[in-house]
């Protein structure tokens, strides 16, 4: 086999991944005739990037775990990390207030943590998060018309804008999965980015909840240069450069 560079082999590990869904340590190792923990070294580097998801014996293609969850194992996933992003949020909303929100088990605890302020009016494309709503008599509800994308429970396309822009927010809650000042804003699928950059187009204020592993990651598909947020929810963790990178763009970082 012809010799190859740690980066030409980390590309071709990319293209097995995105063609099979998932890679073996074992397979890679003979394929490169390198150890497994050389390769074990790629993929937690790959990781680190959102390229992969690590699993026991090999990789696996970006969320695609959390994407063959159902919505109450999604909603089961990182329960802690999310109730504590969620208070922090809603200290940020005041009563009266009108909120925009996109898709995302983290925003259905956002709005368990709303239930305490007073006269909110939500419009939203999640469909999933507009029945959580209907049961909060405080909350006004709007949920913005258009396709449907099954697997993930949003509304998306043309009639989703077009409703859309007969509002105005004075906040804008929005679930991302790569947060990055070198990329920007990111999504793992592709038909809630035009959505979601409406939102922001149309908000005063932009808040993004994300947990610390989306920080520094760029993801399929890019929605927005991060100097469209005004701030940033995560929670505490390591990645002290990259926060400090966005406070340096002028963003509000809490850290919960």
């Amino acid at each position: 086999m012809k010799e190859i560079t740690a980066e030409q082999r980390r590309d071709d590990i990319l293209k097995e991944i995105q063609t099979k869904g998932k890679i073996r340590v074992s397979e890679l190792s003979r394929k490169f005739h390198i150890s497994d923990v050389s390769i074990r070294n790629d993929l937690i580097l790959l990781e680190s990037l959102g390229k992969l998801n690590r699993v026991h014996g090999g990789a696996v293609e970006p969320n695609s775990l959390y994407g063959r969850m159902n919505s109450r194992e999604r909603y089961n996933t990182n329960v802690s990390a999310k109730k504590a992003l969620a208070e922090k949020v809603a200290d940020l909303i005041d009563d009266n207030d009108t909120v925009m929100m996109n898709a995302g088990t983290t925003l259905t605890y956002v709005l368990r943590a709303l239930r305490r302020k007073k006269n909110i009016s939500i419009v939203t494309n999640s469909i999933q998060n507009a029945s959580e709503i209907n049961q909060f008599p405080a909350f006004n509800v709007t949920l913005l018309g258009g396709q449907i994308d099954s697997r993930y429970q949003f509304t998306y396309g043309n009639d989703t804008i077009l409703q859309l822009k007969n509002y105005h927010a004075h906040k804008c809650i929005l679930s991302l999965d790569g947060i990055s000042v070198r990329s920007g804003l990111s999504l793992y699928y592709t038909n809630e980015a035009l959505t979601i950059q409406a939102m922001m187009d149309l908000s005063d204020t932009v808040i993004v909840a994300a947990d610390a592993s989306k920080l520094g990651r760029e993801t399929f598909t890019h929605v927005a240069p991060v100097s469209k947020m005004d701030i940033l929810v995560t929670n505490r963790s390591d990645k002290n450069e990259e926060i400090e990178a966005l406070r340096e763009k002028g963003i509000t970082i809490y850290e919960a």
